[in-house]
């Protein structure tokens, strides 16, 4: 496909956490060929940009809201121009595109969702750990705290705290002394928390703190916006091995050997 064969619609593009190295290659190629570009600016770093070809139309759109964006991408994918709207992380988290997409559908516009990595892989992969460790925590958890925008009842922080999985905690900095103590009242003090700030950006920061240490790190580096949480047993597990690649375990692909007597 050459750069001016992109179908006008738009395209909602995960950018990841920051590193640009971290886009899809699917999403290089959108952002090499569109027309237009609007892109979160308060959380997409200018390093992501330079995937822009330079005659594309920038738009940032930190101070603009959805009553100023979704008519713009309409009538720009209207005039037959390929717009790419590109968010920050993975757009099924946290990012807003529910009522986008209902609004381009309601106006007829084609939309495309291309995901991106999220910032609790990326924090993983810093970290060099996994989140699910065999007899230890075998689920995660993606979930913010109550502020401006409420959880509902059944997900209160305490209640999916009581689970003591790897817990993943997005959003919640500003209330990170009552996010402490509600996840306190399950886990236990010296659980390990990494506080990971602006993960692939030029500034990054990641503490591995206990959670008792939680509230006051935060504090203490002044975090307070795109800062994510994970809290698990997983980032203090000692040796421990999966059944994937046991000899003892058998599967589809690699059945067990067969026995041999001595005759």
């Amino acid at each position: 496909m050459t750069l001016s064969q992109l179908s006008p619609a738009v395209y909602i593009v995960g950018a990841g956490p920051g590193d640009p190295e971290l886009l899809t290659i699917k999403a290089q190629r959108l952002l090499r060929q569109a027309d237009v570009v609007l892109y979160a600016n308060s959380l997409v770093p200018k390093q992501v940009l330079d995937w822009i070809r330079p005659e594309a139309e920038r738009i940032g759109t930190a101070a603009m809201t959805l009553e100023t964006i979704l008519p713009l991408m309409i009538e720009r994918v209207r005039a037959g121009q390929s717009v790419v709207r590109l968010q920050s992380g993975d757009p099924s988290l946290y990012s807003a595109i529910h009522e986008q997409m209902q609004a381009l559908a309601r106006a007829h516009i084609p939309f495309e969702v291309v995901p991106g990595i999220g910032a609790y892989q990326a924090a993983a992969a810093k970290l060099k750990v996994e989140l699910t460790i065999p007899g230890l925590v075998q689920s995660i958890i993606l979930t913010r705290i109550s502020g401006r925008t409420q959880v509902p009842a059944s997900e209160d922080l305490a209640t999916l705290a009581a689970h003591r999985t790897s817990l993943c905690l997005y959003l919640s900095a500003r209330h990170v002394e009552q996010a402490q103590a509600k996840l306190a009242a399950h886990y236990p003090s010296d659980t390990p928390v990494a506080i990971c700030y602006r993960l692939g950006w030029p500034d990054e920061k990641i503490r591995l703190v206990t959670l008792a240490e939680m509230a006051a790190m935060t504090r203490q580096e002044d975090l307070i916006r795109t800062t994510l949480y994970v809290i698990s047993p997983a980032l203090a597990a000692g040796q421990v091995r999966s059944h994937l690649y046991d000899p003892s375990h058998d599967h589809l692909f690699r059945p067990r050997p067969p026995v041999t007597t001595p005759g």
